[in-house]
Parts: C-alpha cells; structure tokens; sequence
C-alpha cells in the first residue's frame, strides 16, 4: 500500500471478543478443501508460486519479503542505558519468549548499514539491564517516534511524552503507560554471522526476566492477561501496525482423552489403503 494513500480513521472504539474457532465441527482427517472458505483458500494455489533464493535474493527484499509474512508480531518496547547514562528506548518487532523456566525472552538487534551496533544492543552489552514494555493502543504513536535513527547521544524519551517509573532490579526504566513490563537482565549475546561474507549482521539478545509488573486492569479472573484489555499492537510488513482482533477458543488435544478415538481414525486409514491394494 503507498504511503500516500488516503486512509479513514482508526475506529478505536472497537474491542475484540471471544469467538469459536472458524471450523468448529472439524473432525480427523478432514481436508481443508472440504469447508467453503477452505475451499476458496486452496483454490488461490492456481495463481501459483513464487520460490525465493536465501543466499542469492538482495538482502533489502529479503527483509521486506520476512516481514510482510512472518506476522503479526509482537512489539519489544526496549529501554536501556548506556555506560555514560544516556537512557534509549527503541522498538523491535524481531521478539518472542524462549522458554518460562528459566524465564526467558529473545530480541534480535540488526546491526548498523555501516556496520556497528545499534545503541540497544550496544547499551544491553555494556550494561546488561533493560526492560521490554508491551505497547497498547492507546500510545503506539508515542512509542513510534522512536524508531527515529537518532544519534547515539540523544535520549528517545523526551520525545514519546511518556513516562519513566523506576525499575526494582535494572537501571534502565520501564514505561509508566504499559500495563504489562519486564525487568531484564542479559542472559547471552549471541553475534550472528554471515555464513558467506563473513559480517556481522545482527545480534541475538537473551534476557532474563527477573520481574514482571502487570498492572490489575488487565487480569482476568485466573490473574493471567486478558488480551482484550490489554489492547496490544503488533507489527505487519513495511510501516503497518495491527490492532489484535477478535480471538477464537480452540482446546489442544489430549491423548488421554482422544487417543482411542484417534486410534481407530487411523486403523480406518490402513484398512482403506489394505483394501485399495487388493
């Protein structure tokens, strides 16, 4: 979409809600083909494929390609300090959680164009303390504004108009307006190198969460997260954000439960392909 485009207004009185999943009577084999959307969405194979290189594709469409389709995905609204005290905070969309024991999460930091390490990466190194701040609605544009390629000597924060509240374990703050922050503390540092050229390109960050503060507005009865009030933005390709709509309900499978059922599910395939062969 260009940029140039005009767009209505966003409608921020929508809030999403609990649904069933889309295909609720699904059952054991069933092909995908074999509902009417399921239908329409493997009929859009006849356009074709198109089948991308890893090692000869131009690295810049090689970003862009990623981040269109690996989505929606979630937002680390990192703060750190540097070792002259310069406080960062810095957006990145490369997040996730590893693992809850030990509790651990994983922002990867591209490096400079021109080489070097960006001011996140650099600050997490040296100091080893950050937070990670889920974004909501109601500020993205704050946190947005510093994605700006600012100086290393210019602090993002004055720029968001958001908060700074003091953090219990690390140095860095963590921002007052999100309802849900993680103090961390820097697990591993792992460089990523071009297998081909030998540049260092990124830098995998571990951290370990050594608390959590969650504000009470946004738990539900079990004290977990409600999504729905939590409200957070994810990003999509080029510069879109998305808002999380509406979430469906759908149980995993337990062997205990359905294990016989499954059993003979299969059972009724080997015999449909003994039958076949006579």
């Amino acid at each position: 979409m260009s940029e140039n485009v005009a767009l209505p207004p966003s409608q921020n009185d929508v809030r999403p809600k609990y649904t069933e999943s889309p295909n609720p009577g699904f059952v054991y084999g069933r092909k995908v083909a074999e509902t009417p959307e399921g239908e329409a969405w493997v009929d859009g194979e006849r356009a074709g494929w198109k089948t991308v290189d890893g090692a000869t594709e131009d690295p810049a469409r090689m970003y862009a390609l990623m981040i269109s389709g690996i989505v929606p995905r979630p937002i680390a609204f990192v703060a750190s300090v540097s070792e002259d005290g310069v406080e960062n905070l810095a957006p990145f969309s490369w997040f996730n959680q590893v693992t809850h024991n030990p509790p651990l999460i994983s922002v990867s930091c591209s490096a400079r164009p021109e080489g070097g390490l960006k001011d996140t990466a650099s600050n997490i190194k040296a100091t080893r303390g950050f937070t990670v701040n889920i974004i909501s609605e109601p500020f993205v544009e704050n946190a947005n504004v510093t994605s700006l390629d600012a100086p290393a000597e210019v602090s993002e924060w004055p720029l968001t108009g958001l908060t700074k509240e003091p953090s219990t374990h690390v140095k860095a703050a963590r921002v007052k307006e999100s309802a849900f922050s993680m103090e961390c503390e820097l697990f591993q540092s792992v460089d990523i190198i071009h297998p081909t050229n030998g540049k260092h390109t990124a830098t995998l960050i571990l951290g370990l969460v050594k608390c959590i503060h969650v504000r009470q507005d946004v738990l539900n009865e079990r004290g977990v997260v409600d999504y729905a009030k939590l409200r957070p933005v994810a990003r999509l390709g080029d510069i879109t954000y998305a808002r999380v709509g509406d979430g469906f309900r759908l149980p995993r499978p337990s062997w205990k439960i359905e294990g016989e059922k499954i059993g003979e599910f299969l059972k009724g395939i080997e015999q449909g392909k003994s039958e076949a062969a006579l």
